[in-house]
């Protein structure tokens, strides 16, 4: 079973960048696609991005697109999210999550994910 672990969060101001890392144990993570997630106080849980296995396919979501990049390397066993120009609204805790079969490719529904790391919490200032 492939358990993830994130890092990297922190507080950056209005139009800065952070990386996110997430660290995921296992001998079979290339087996997986990966997501993140991320939930804000009082809010549901929403997608962020996703990779497929290989990581050569990626989905955004739209409130994303163009300021975030989602990446991995396989042979470390990490997932990365490039987060830049980041906004006061992107205030939240960011998840990083396996998804449930290895058949799975990018999907968005955290319902298709078993395995989720602590989550790491990201604060934009305005």
């Amino acid at each position: 079973q492939v358990q993830p672990v994130e890092s990297g969060g922190g507080l950056v101001q209005a139009g800065g960048s952070l990386r996110l890392s997430c660290a995921a144990s296992g001998r079979t993570f290339s087996n997986y696609a990966m997501g993140w997630f991320c939930q804000a106080p009082w809010k549901e849980r929403k997608f962020v991005a996703a990779i497929d296995r290989s990581g050569s396919s990626t989905y955004y979501a739209d409130s994303v697109k163009g300021r975030f990049t989602i990446s991995r390397d396989n042979a470390k066993n990490m997932v990365y999210l490039q987060m830049n120009s980041l906004k006061p609204e992107d205030t939240a805790v960011y998840y990083c999550a396996v998804a449930e079969r290895s058949w799975y490719s990018l999907r968005y529904d955290p319902n298709d994910y078993a395995s989720w790391g602590q989550g790491t919490q990201v604060t934009v200032s305005s």
